[in-house]
């Protein structure tokens, strides 16, 4: 594991500095903004939609950025900061730093390394990752390349109960610590990048590899495939021929399970789909259904969405293990809380209990150090491990979280601090 406990900013900082002496440049951008343009050049405008865009008018995600703006770091001087520690403990385990990698479904929208190469990128700076239940790889293939990675498995909550139960042992058998159930989907947002383009990758079969390397899921299409499944839309009728049409239904086949050949004959890519869009989430879901999750794992139960503090309460009643304040980068209702502005009641509500993760709208070390300093337990990085991901691969993921280390590790030495124990409330002012 890493050893984050020394000058790790400055490290980087001379690596940079010294690789530009013989002429080498970063492998991605550091600049936020120039690292955005780097992936949308490397992106298709679809796969950069997806990725960059909110709900509605985006209202959230901007709020998302101004609420960091109303906190002010103050620096405190003279104190020895000449070592410092990162590390945390979090869900049983010593973590080198206070980050993990939320989970973002479709990766392979921004580079074929896709949830493989984010893990091995989280993997070597010792920041676990949340694998997605919207993934390009099924979990099994991701922690067998990957068997030094802290894996959690965020899970999509079906409609199928069945098929819930069947992903949840299938990540307890991949050896993933943790399930991250999101509870913030259980509709797909409004997010008008993506309807302008008529774009949904799970339309075209991308991002649910998880299903389709699923028994339960498999059999479920099979049925559909021969009008079996009770309630079932079937197959429906036959596409128009088009242009269009046809280059979905070579995408669709090439990434069914089974030949290409097979499956352009087949009806269960287009199955598979259908499948999938009816099973997705189950709308219907309450607090008390968390007790039958429960009675099926043994695994830490963090409960992903909480914004407001008598939800985090009910999620401690229910037996959660921890709870993230987050809104899910905007991408689901338009014109909501800021999650930074929630953290501080949520944290409040909990009093310690449980631990308070959070995401949304970070984007550099010092959004690192604010969060932690309004009380969460640990930050999740979302949209910038993407990016990385999209302008460099693997590589480019593990530099900008390289980055983000070393900035916040910088951060917390000018601001006075030498552990993340350190980081409170009183290192804030408001701005």
């Amino acid at each position: 594991m890493p050893d984050h406990s020394t000058s790790v900013g400055r490290v980087r900082q001379s690596e940079v500095y010294l690789g530009g002496v013989v002429g080498r440049m970063p492998a991605v951008p550091v600049s936020y903004p120039r690292l955005v343009r780097a992936a949308k050049r490397a992106m298709t405008k679809e796969a950069f939609a997806y990725v960059a865009g909110s709900a509605g008018l985006e209202s959230t995600a901007s709020a998302n950025r101004r609420a960091f703006t109303r906190h002010r770091i103050v620096p405190r001087v003279l104190r020895d900061v000449g070592a410092r520690d990162l590390g945390i403990h979090l869900l049983g385990s010593h973590r080198p730093t206070p980050l993990y990698l939320a989970p973002i479904g479709v990766l392979d929208l921004a580079h074929a390394d896709a949830d493989t190469g984010a893990a091995r990128a989280g993997a070597g700076l010792g920041i676990p990752v949340a694998l997605s239940t919207q993934a390009s790889t099924p979990m099994e293939e991701v922690t067998a390349a990957t068997p030094a990675t802290s894996a959690w498995f965020q899970l999509y909550w079906s409609s199928s109960r069945e098929l819930t139960a069947s992903l949840v042992h299938r990540a307890e058998a991949s050896g993933c610590e943790a399930l991250m159930v999101t509870l913030d989907t259980h509709l797909l947002g409004w997010r008008p990048r993506d309807l302008d383009l008529a774009y949904l990758p799970f339309a075209r079969g991308r991002g649910i590899a998880q299903y389709t390397s699923d028994p339960v899921f498999m059999r479920l299409v099979e049925e559909r495939v021969a009008g079996r499944r009770p309630g079932g839309r079937g197959t429906g009728g036959l596409l128009k021929v088009t242009p269009a049409a046809l280059r979905t239904l070579l995408e669709l086949s090439s990434r069914a399970p089974g030949s290409l050949a097979r499956n352009l004959r087949s009806a269960i890519p287009r199955a598979a789909v259908e499948t999938f869009l009816d099973v997705f989430a189950d709308p219907t879901l309450t607090w008390h259904d968390l007790a039958w999750l429960r009675s099926i794992t043994r695994l830490p139960i963090v409960l992903k969405g909480v914004l407001h503090p008598d939800d985090a309460l009910s999620a401690i009643d229910a037996g959660a293990d921890a709870v993230v304040v987050s809104n899910h980068g905007g991408r689901q209702v338009d014109g909501a809380i800021a999650a930074l502005d929630a953290l501080p009641g949520v944290v409040a509500a909990v009093d310690g209990r449980v631990p308070v993760l959070f995401d949304s709208g970070v984007r550099c070390g010092a959004d690192i150090f604010v969060a932690l300093a309004l009380g969460a337990s640990a930050v999740g990085i979302g949209r910038p491990y993407v990016y990385g991901l999209a302008a460099g691969g693997e590589a480019g993921a593990r530099e900008v979280l390289t980055n983000l280390i070393a900035e916040f590790d910088i951060t917390m030495a000018l601001a006075g601090c030498t552990s993340v124990g350190g980081i409170t409330r009183e290192t804030l002012a408001d701005g």
